[in-house]
């Protein structure tokens, strides 16, 4: 068994205040890099090893377009998204399947509810059953299919760690992150997930957070292009409401959340945040690595509190507000 960062690594990086009262503590690692690149700040251990689950699309959909898969705009948005499976986000995703002779029955993620609620409500009252364009992960899977089809590889068998999409990806990693990848598990959706360091996803982040479009280096390219349709399309990243589309809106940044509580933001300058919490909460990710974007001086004190009023920070009693979940003492 490998040892990821423990109890003993992590410092606090948010609380929950209830009256105030100290109700919960989540602990974790963070890493700051400045806009060149520098660690200019390290909370925790972050040189341990994590899976960085969806965090990792952005690389992934940076490989899937240098295999070859055409894609653009709106399209290579969702490419990178952990979608909340709305109507529209299936339209999209749809069409890039259409676009490469695919459709739904080629898509190796599992079939769920959509994760939004009124979309989800609708397909009950219409007998709907789970499908798997509605999978949040779904538009990385038809990048991956179109990679395939763009290269002549076989689309059976894509998720298997030595497709030769799979071995790309991996390359890819390994050259964004300057690490060699330390173990492969299976994400949720069913593709290869590899384990890196916390420092090694900030190097990929801020290498792809600061790209330019105009680099020589086709590599830098995409990652510049991809940046650019992120931020022309937040509501493809996760949906109305949702917290990293919330983030890309009101400030501007380059934001992409993983399960188990990883979180990546790079500010418009370039300043790159990577964080995770020990425990896998997902409620503090977006105000913590804001706030730090905002200790390093990448964001204003007022880009914070316009991005807190509208990010699901509140506690609540008896209906009220009593509380709020905030960055910790560490941040």
């Amino acid at each position: 068994m490998l040892e990821t960062f423990t109890v003993a690594d992590a410092v606090e990086l948010a609380v929950v205040e209830r009256s105030g009262f100290i109700e919960s503590r989540h602990a974790g690692s963070a890493i700051v890099l400045s806009p060149d690149g520098d660690v200019v700040r390290r909370l925790g251990n972050p040189d341990a090893l994590v899976l960085p689950r969806s965090s990792l699309k952005p690389l992934q959909a940076i490989a899937c377009v240098t295999a070859g898969a055409e894609l653009a705009g709106e399209q290579l948005a969702i490419s990178t998204a952990s979608h909340v499976g709305t109507d529209r986000h299936v339209d999209l995703v749809r069409e890039i399947l259409t676009a490469g002779g695919l459709t739904e029955d080629d898509l190796g993620c599992p079939s769920t509810w959509p994760r939004d609620t009124g979309t989800r409500d609708e397909l009950v009252r219409e007998h709907g059953q789970p499908t798997r364009i509605r999978m949040d992960c779904s538009g990385k899977h038809a990048a991956m299919l179109r990679a395939c089809v763009a290269t002549g590889w076989p689309t059976e068998g894509y998720l298997h760690p030595s497709h030769p999409l799979q071995l790309h990806i991996r390359e890819v990693v390994e050259r964004l992150s300057g690490e060699k990848i330390a173990h492969t598990a299976v994400d949720g959706c069913g593709a290869p997930i590899h384990a890196i360091t916390l420092a090694g996803l900030g190097r990929a982040i801020h290498r792809i957070g600061s790209a330019s479009e105009r680099s020589p280096f086709a590599l830098h390219r995409v990652a510049g292009t991809l940046v650019r349709a992120v931020k022309e399309n937040p509501w493809t990243i996760e949906g109305p409401g949702r917290a990293d589309t919330i983030a890309i809106e009101t400030l501007g940044v380059f934001a992409k959340s993983g399960a188990e509580g990883i979180m990546t933001m790079v500010a418009p300058d370039g300043t790159t945040v990577v964080l995770k919490m020990l425990d896998g909460g997902a409620r503090a990710l977006v105000i913590v690595a804001a706030t730090l974007l905002a200790r390093a001086g990448a964001l204003s004190e007022a880009d914070l509190a316009t991005l807190a009023n509208a990010l699901p920070l509140a506690v609540l009693g008896g209906g009220s507000d009593v509380g709020m979940i905030r960055p910790g003492a560490a941040v």
